[in-house]
């Protein structure tokens, strides 16, 4: 899975098609046809997809590598993972021990603060924002390693006690961040997923029953790329969901968004961890 992964999102620069199935695809679309990906963003860079070709990328003059950079590590990376069998979540993660425990949520929930927090208690990164699971393992649930670097706003920078690097392009608002555990680079079981909400008091909660399948509807972005790519039916959507939610363990963490709340529930997350992790 690493090797496919790798090959298959290794980018160039070149020359990249306007059509794709006799379809013009416009600035500020992407499509998805025949195993092949496509995308032009408004400003004018265009990605490429062919199965065994990698990604080119075509970069317009004048162009913001910043910019370059988002988009081929968001849409462009879960579109290629997609048609290669991957299944992408919304959600950063963890390493306790050898196996991975995400955190999920709406944009905005602190996934990437608590994984940053976590950090500075011992947990190495796992992945920032979309974690793959691969779909070809017929071994349990195996979560693939990030390929983003953890990006944090500044007041997330201050809660999880992270150092920032260089800024996330020049209308983000954030700033690339140094875990403070490492990262790691080889795939792991994923053994529990968090949802995390707020609330007027710190609470965990097991998630059981029917719940745990609700719980998995979710409207990210990456859930259309994997739906235009994978084009499942509803049989197949219902037998991914029953498999995620038969094989792991889940969990709501609710915590009040202030300082005080995050660094109660960074206690909290971590004692729980720790049982999921063994």
């Amino acid at each position: 899975a690493m090797a496919l992964l790798a090959r298959e999102t290794a980018a160039r620069h070149g020359s990249v098609p306007r059509t794709l199935a006799g379809i013009a695809v416009p600035p500020g679309h992407r499509l998805i046809a025949e195993g092949r990906y496509l995308q032009w963003s408004d400003s004018g860079y265009g990605y490429y997809h062919a199965p065994g070709e990698g990604i080119v990328i075509e970069r317009p003059d004048g162009a913001d590598p910043d910019e370059e950079a988002l988009w081929l590590n968001g849409s462009v990376y879960a579109g290629v993972a997609c048609l290669n069998g991957f299944l992408p979540l919304h959600a950063s993660a963890v390493a306790v021990g050898a196996r991975a425990i995400a955190f999920t949520g709406p944009t905005g929930a602190g996934k990437s603060t608590l994984a940053a927090g976590l950090g500075q208690l011992g947990y190495p990164l796992f992945c920032d924002d979309t974690l793959l699971l691969d779909l070809h393992s017929t071994d349990g649930l195996i979560a693939m390693p990030g390929h983003k670097r953890l990006k944090l706003l500044p007041d997330a920078l201050v809660l999880a006690g992270a150092a920032a690097e260089a800024p996330v392009g020049a209308e983000t608002g954030k700033f690339y961040a140094r875990p403070a555990a490492g990262d790691l680079g080889e795939p792991l079981p994923l053994a529990g997923l968090v949802f995390l909400e707020a609330g007027a008091e710190v609470h965990w909660h097991e998630v059981r029953g029917a719940e745990r399948f609700v719980r998995l509807e979710d409207d990210h972005y990456t859930q259309a790329i994997f739906r235009e790519a994978a084009q499942p039916g509803r049989a197949e959507l219902f037998a991914l969901r029953a498999r995620l939610a038969g094989q792991v363990a889940m969990a709501r963490l609710v915590r009040p968004i202030s300082a005080a709340g995050f660094a109660a529930s960074l206690v909290l997350a971590a004692e729980r961890i720790r049982e999921l992790g063994r």
